[in-house]
């Protein structure tokens, strides 16, 4: 019954995939067989969600990271979450905001490698480190157009 109370407190400490409790039941000493069922029971009663999981996962690493879809898509792979609940973690989050969080990441960017001598220097800094955040190779690109890098 304590091992129980402990996962319960683990589950609604903060959202968490069935990976991510299925790793810590096994730590706490469980079969196979038990994890499966302690499983199941958490997700009947509702303590863990993979579509809530998702949603709130993508949420927070684009808001509080920064994190472009890519790189969230492929960290919710890496948790074994579905591509329904991916899909739908990916609308979560605004184009608008996207878009604006991309530009200002950009700007904020461009500035730090203002003493660049080359524009085609600036232009590869700014691809790889937007790229490296996450963002799709299309939108980075048209951003880097548009903010028209002079040498």
């Amino acid at each position: 019954m304590e091992i129980q109370a402990a996962i319960l407190h683990y589950c609604k400490y903060q959202e968490r995939c069935h990976s991510e409790v299925r790793n810590k039941l096994y730590e706490l000493g469980f079969t196979t067989p038990e994890v499966e069922e302690q499983i199941s029971k958490l997700i009947e009663t509702g303590v863990i969600n993979e579509e809530r999981y998702a949603k709130a996962f993508a949420g927070g690493r684009f808001r509080m990271k920064q994190w472009g879809r890519e790189k969230i898509r492929q960290q919710l792979k890496l948790h074994k979450i579905s591509d329904y609940c991916i899909k739908k973690a990916m609308q979560e989050i605004p184009e608008e905001e996207y878009i604006r969080t991309l530009k200002k990441l950009l700007n904020k960017k461009l500035v730090e490698i203002r003493a660049d001598r080359s524009e085609a220097s600036r232009k590869a800094k700014l691809y790889r480190y937007l790229v490296q955040k996450g963002y799709e190779n299309s939108l980075v690109m048209s951003a880097i157009k548009e903010s028209a890098i002079k040498e």
